[in-house]
């Protein structure tokens, strides 16, 4: 397990995320990798439209529910490198919460900064709700929008506003994936020039949290069942306990081996 976790130094992941809040894992995916995916997904996003409020950006591409009408992306949602650092941080049967496309045009504003494990009704500190991955198909550059963090947040000992003026910019190349935390602040940057930047975002939580999409309605189970049997699982098809997310008594793969 652990040498799944170390980077291209030797150095520990999983401690880097754990101290910082965040990780960069560069070159994760090759060029013909990032080239596949961008051509199934432009259409996707095309269709889609750009967002509704300053929060999504008004001048940016968002899909929600990805894995519904992009199922290529599974690959990213199940990628072993950041499996095996899920699966040290997480409990297990933890699911995915949240599978979007995002693409900054030029002329974005800042997106607010915010954590992903923040429903306002959550003192700090708390335990671990789960952790977020921005894989990134085009270059993330400060100009053109790289995802800002404040390294260290996700330590703070109580919920005050986010401290913008110590926000970085996580910049990396594309087919790198950035890893953070939950309770970290951050947010999309200002596109202030150069190509659009593409990212797919993958939010993972805890197996006894309610998931931000609804993605047993979202990815049906005429859907789902071609996919990956993790990434089914992740979406919720599959018990707690023995007990939890039953449908009508029984197990919800069931539905997807009737399918």
């Amino acid at each position: 397990m652990r040498e799944a976790l170390r980077d291209h130094k030797g150095v520990d992941d999983l401690d880097r995320l754990l101290r910082d809040g965040w990780v960069v894992l560069p070159g994760v995916l090759d060029s013909t990798e990032v080239g596949r995916l961008r051509a199934a997904l432009d259409p996707v996003l095309v269709a889609n439209g750009r967002g509704r409020t300053d929060f999504e950006g008004r001048s940016t591409e968002r899909v929600y529910a990805l894995l519904g009408k992009c199922p290529e992306v599974a690959a990213l949602a199940e990628h072993p490198r950041v499996l095996a650092l899920g699966d040290a941080l997480m409990e297990p049967s933890y699911l995915l919460s949240s599978v979007q496309a995002v693409r900054i045009h030029a002329g974005e504003s800042a997106q607010p900064l915010h954590a992903d494990d923040d429903p306002g009704t959550v003192g700090r500190p708390r335990r671990l709700h789960g952790f977020s991955v921005m894989w990134a198909l085009t270059d993330f550059t400060e100009a053109n929008g790289a995802t800002r963090l404040v390294p260290g947040s996700h330590r703070k000992e109580e919920n005050t506003p986010p401290a913008e003026a110590a926000a970085i910019s996580a910049t990396m190349h594309a087919g790198s994936a950035l890893v953070y935390l939950g309770g970290i602040e951050h947010g999309g940057g200002a596109h202030t020039g150069g190509p659009a930047r593409l990212g797919v975002s993958i939010i993972y939580c805890q197996p006894w949290l309610r998931q931000f999409e609804n993605l047993m309605m979202a990815v049906p189970p005429a859907t789902a069942s071609a996919l990956p049997r993790r990434v089914q699982e992740m979406l919720g098809y599959k018990l707690l306990h023995g007990v939890w997310g039953s449908v009508d008594g029984r197990d919800p793969m069931r539905l997807l081996d009737r399918t």
